[in-house]
């Protein structure tokens, strides 16, 4: 059996829980078809999530929440999200970190999926995937894709 791909997350809205679980819906469906195809765990991050240390690679899914500035050029808060980034940074968990999957509302141009591209800039790994809101089945396909490749490297 391979060994499955890990998933930290963070949903507020529900929106990156919705996205995650097809995620690892679909994952099973594509293990049934062929055993050698990894399943997915989820662990969701919250207020409530005590800091742990990670030991194992994981992909972490955080959705873009913003309360004044642009994010560009006059400044950024983050919102609701910063408990994640707070987990990431805990220790060592940030060296187990392969990468981050963004999620947000393209109406926001610029500030689309600002929070993965922080995430990367200040943890030091790389933006592998994003979705507007709570993703279509082809943005569960691609990124699924994209997972398995990164975690099979």
């Amino acid at each position: 059996m391979p060994t499955p791909i890990n998933v930290l997350y963070i949903s507020i809205s529900g929106n990156t829980r919705s996205f995650v679980e097809d995620l690892q819906e679909y994952a099973q469906q594509q293990h049934e078809i062929a055993a050698e195809q990894p399943l997915i765990t989820l662990k969701e991050i919250s207020e409530a999530s005590p800091l742990a240390d990670e030991t194992a690679p994981y992909f972490a899914f955080v959705p873009t929440y913003l309360d004044g500035g642009n994010g560009i050029d006059n400044g950024v808060k983050e919102l609701l999200t910063n408990v994640l980034g707070e987990y990431i940074a805990y220790h060592t968990n940030r060296k187990y970190c392969r990468g981050v999957v963004g999620s947000g509302n393209r109406n926001f141009n610029e500030q689309y999926c600002l929070t993965a591209k922080r995430y990367a800039h200040d943890f030091g790994f790389p933006v592998i995937g994003d979705y507007e809101l709570r993703g279509m089945p082809a943005d569960v396909k691609r990124i699924y894709a994209t997972l398995q490749k990164i975690a099979a490297e």
